[in-house]
Order: structure tokens, then sequence, then C-alpha cells
């Protein structure tokens, strides 16, 4: 990036409708997590899939869109965001038309596959532009309190907007409707989004390849480790195998002059207790969201339709909340006070529809709880963002954003799997009830965490150097 955009102390004057585009952006990609959750059954139908075989329309999003976010956030410190940021959607568009358009199973999954990627590449850029965006602190925690509730907003939308489409129109438009908002933000991306330079360097394919097998692989066990038996050789050898993945990783990271991930990052303030953190968060966010989904439709009987409205007021809390609340809170106190009270919040919620009745109430035992969660979520998710991202320099916060990014995409992945195995450990409501547990016990290891490894940044009236690049490229 030029040095003339990162010294000049005038603000973009189109940051606000940038800050919008952004937001939108997030939100398309974190929906196409959820959105296919009620339109499973009618896939499943239609393409012939087997049970095993259909959580992979799932899982091949979440393992792409995880496994490379750190390719993207590297591709945008180097080609600049906004040239990574449009290359993508366009990326987008093609995979959403190929899943939309499946005539097979294998092609689905690959169409899936294939919008993670995009995804993957997208969510890193859209952050880097945000943090430059913004250079003053008040309007950074505006900023981030919008942009950040695009993304919980967009998990639990989607599931409203799943069984709105899968009941009245198809299941093929939880795909397609990417198309014509992907061409909105493409057409837009010009005109809101400012020119930068990028930077001379490689992107190290083999360490992105390697960490990416190492994140399958390991999601791979947990996901078939209830059928063939978790001290099974497969089970084992598979997990085995991840690990020794992610330690050639991290040796070759140490070796390569131009490594996709700088071990040095991790002595940044805060980056690494963040970034679990977000993983931990994110174990237990979307197993929440996930079997509260079932809850309401396999067990209260609720239809496709009537089962996502009933998450409406968790999506507008959470909207709500981030927007009003939490972007102001953590502008004045800093991200660790948030972090100690939302946690802890999360973890009561999830506690609560642990004990959810057989023959429950959505006034009394669906509400309630559910806006508890979303309270928790509320202010866990930005404060934890931003302790990643405050110490990162200039030059990483493509990498830094990629970091957060797929902590939690890999903590969504894994934390999802884990609780579908515990779930499918038992039966009847113990099977709605063990994953809700399970998902309170890891929002209050987070809070542990919060509380004893994130510091407070130390007083300063500057913006920390990761906010102060204009980003925005070619």
């Amino acid at each position: 990036m030029s040095s003339q955009l990162r010294a000049s102390p005038v603000p973009d004057p189109r940051r606000w409708w940038a800050l919008g585009l952004l937001s939108v952006a997030q939100f398309l990609v974190i929906l196409d997590t959820s959105i296919i959750g009620v339109a499973l059954p009618a896939i499943k139908d239609a393409l012939g899939f087997s049970t095993v075989g259909l959580q992979w329309v799932f899982n091949a999003y979440v393992i792409a869109f995880g496994g490379l976010l750190l390719v993207g956030g590297r591709l945008a410190d180097l080609l600049g965001p906004r040239r990574i940021f449009a290359a993508d959607f366009a990326v987008l568009v093609g995979s959403s038309l190929l899943a939309g358009l499946a005539w097979t199973s294998d092609v689905l999954v690959v169409g899936r596959a294939l919008m993670g990627l995009g995804a993957a590449l997208i969510a890193p850029a859209a952050l880097s532009i945000v943090m430059g965006l913004f250079t003053d602190q008040r309007e950074l925690g505006k900023a981030m309190g919008i942009w950040g509730a695009s993304a919980p907003a967009g998990g639990t939308a989607g599931v409203f907007l799943g069984g709105v489409i899968t009941q009245w129109l198809d299941w093929r438009w939880v795909f397609l409707i990417n198309v014509p908002v992907a061409i909105a933000v493409l057409a837009l991306t010009p005109v809101l989004l400012r020119r930068s330079a990028g930077r001379r360097g490689r992107v190290d394919v083999l360490g992105g390849a390697t960490a990416t097998a190492a994140v399958s692989l390991a999601v791979y066990a947990v996901v078939t480790a209830n059928h063939v038996g978790w001290t099974s050789a497969q089970t084992i050898s598979l997990l085995a195998a991840a690990a020794a993945l992610l330690a050639a990783f991290v040796a070759f990271q140490a070796r390569l002059q131009q490594p996709l991930v700088p071990l040095g990052i991790f002595r940044r303030p805060n980056l690494p207790a963040a970034n679990l953190v977000m993983a931990l968060l994110g174990a237990a966010w979307i197993p929440l969201w996930f079997f509260l989904n079932l809850y309401l439709q396999q067990v209260l009987g609720y239809g496709a339709f009537k089962g996502g409205a009933a998450l409406l007021p968790m999506t507008i809390a959470i909207m709500l909340l981030m927007v009003g609340v939490t972007g102001r809170l953590v502008a004045r106190v800093g991200p660790k006070p948030l972090l100690v009270i939302g946690l802890p919040l999360l973890a009561g919620g999830s506690l609560w529809f642990a004990f959810v009745p057989e023959s429950g109430s959505y006034w009394t035992d669906v509400l309630p709880p559910s806006l508890l969660a979303a309270t928790g979520m509320s202010l866990s998710y930005i404060p934890t963002l931003l302790a990643a991202l405050s110490g990162a320099r200039p030059q990483e916060s493509g990498l830094a954003s990629g970091l957060i990014n797929t902590s939690y995409q890999v903590g969504s992945a894994l934390g999802l799997a884990a609780a579908t195995a515990l779930a499918t450990s038992y039966s009847g409501i113990a099977s709605y009830q063990r994953p809700f547990m399970a998902a309170a016990a890891i929002a209050g290891a987070a809070a542990v965490l919060a509380l004893t490894a994130i510091r407070r940044p130390a007083a300063t009236t500057e913006p920390a150097p990761s906010q102060q690049s204009a980003l925005a490229d070619a």
C-alpha cells in the first residue's frame, strides 16, 4: 500500500457507504454457512444423498472457508484487499450458480467447496478494509459494531431465510439467492472502495494446502468418530495425521523466508489468546443455534417458516446490541470487560437450554434463553476481533484478519462436529440437551481464558497500527 494513503489524515467521505457494502458481504458469507440447514432434507431427497454424506453440504463449505482464510489474508496483504474482494465475489457468483443448478450430489459438494473458497478470500479482505477506513477510535467502535453484527446476524438469519425459501420456493434458491446480491456488490465495489497498492511477496501455496488438509482431516475424524468409534484405528490415525500436518505446517513456516504465517505475529499483544477465545466462541455459538433450530422443528413440531421466525428475536437482538451498545462500549472500556461479561451470559443462555423439556413452550423455554445467549454473543464477538487485531502491524492486517476468521470457522466446524457426535450418542430429549450443555461448558472456558489471558491495551490516543492504513486496493 502507498505511504501516501497510510499517512493521510483525511477520512474517506464514502466510508459509511463502504461499510454498508462490506457488511452486506460479511452477512452473505456467514449466511451461506446456515441457510442450508432447513433445506437439507429436501436436498437429500432431490439428489440422493446418504445420511452421512449429507453433512458434507455444510462441511465442504466450512472446511474450505476455514482452511483457506490464511491464504486469503496473505493475498489481501500482497495484492491489496479491494482486488481480492472483487475477484472472489466473482468466484462466489460462479460457485453459487454451480451449487444451485447441481444435478448430482458430487456436483453440489464441489460447488459448496468453491463457495467456501470464495468466502475465505472475501472475509479477511473485507475486515482489512474496515480497519483501514476508520482511524478515529470512536468511529471505529461504531463501525465494528455494524460490521460485527453482520456475521452472527447472518448466521441466525440464514435459518429463517432458509425456511422461507424451502417452504415457498425451492431448495436451489438457498444457493441462487447469492447471485443477484453478489452481482450488486461487484457493481458497487469500484464506486465505494478506494484503490491502494499491494506489496511484493509470494504466497505459500504448500503451507495453505497443509493447513487446509489438517483442518479437513480433523473435522472428518470428529464427524465420523461416532460411526466407527472414537478409539478406532480410523479415528486415531486421522487425528494423528491432522496433528502431524499441523506440526509440519508450523515447521515449514519457521524455515520459509516468506511464510504464509510468520510465527512472529503470535508475539503481538493479545493475538494468540484472542484467537483461542474466538475458536471457543464459534464452537459454542454455532452448535447452539444449530440444535436450537432442530429442537424447534423436531421436538416442538415447528415448520420450516415458523422455526426460522422463532429465531428472529435472537437475530434482531444481536444486530441492535452490537450496533447500539457494544460498538460504543468497546471504544470506552476496551475489549476485556465486555468479554468477561458477555461470555458468561452466553454460557448461561446455553445452560438454560440444557434443561429444555420435551413439551417445552416457546415463551418460557426458548425465547428468554435465546435472548440471553444473543446478549452474550453481542458483547463477545466484536471485543474478541478487536483484541486480536489491535496489535497487528499495517502490513499484517490481512493476515491477522485471516487468523481470527480462521479461528472462528475452525472452532465452528469442530464444535458442530463434536456436538453432533455427542447428540447421536443419546436418544430423546437428551440428544438436544447434551449439545447445549457442551456449548455452555465451552463458553465458560472461553470466559476463563479471556479473564486470565486477555490484557488491557495500554492507554493511548493514537489508533493501533493496523487501524491507521487506508486499505482498499485495486
